[in-house]
């Protein structure tokens, strides 16, 4: 196994990107690191650079904008980086699917490693979907 998959598996730093969310999801990742959450007990942690992240965390869709910021801050981590799609509008773009101004979703701008739907997903689903992410890497 790679060692650097190996260390992902003890200890996650997460970057966050809003690519035009309705700040419902971002509330509930916030609501992670609360003491009622605690994702620190999992080894998770915020970096407030994507160079020091090994977990890009995406809510909203990706507009005209925000798209090409997406693709660069995946390009500026380092690899191998894990993509986690958050929510319903970053999973599949739901009401946005047909927008002007949203011309794709998020997996065509990054290659997307987990999805956790919901509009928003609760703190517990989040928190699901990432171990169910970390267990992956362990196989």
């Amino acid at each position: 196994m790679n060692l650097k998959l190996k260390a992902l598996t003890k200890s996650l730093w997460v970057f966050h990107a809003a690519c035009s969310p309705c700040n419902n999801c971002d509330i509930e990742i916030l609501d992670l690191l609360t003491p009622r959450y605690d994702v620190e007990r999992f080894g998770i942690t915020l970096a407030a650079s994507i160079r020091h992240a090994d977990v890009l965390l995406v809510t909203g869709v990706p507009n005209y904008k925000t798209k090409e910021r997406l693709k660069r801050l995946y390009q500026q981590a380092p690899k191998p980086c894990l993509v986690v799609a958050v929510g319903s509008c970053a999973c599949g773009r739901v009401c946005f699917k047909d927008s002007y101004n949203s011309p794709c979703a998020v997996d065509e701008v990054v290659p997307v490693s987990a999805y956790i739907p919901g509009c928003p997903p609760k703190p517990e689903a989040i928190i699901a979907g990432i171990l169910k992410l970390i267990k992956s890497l362990k196989i």
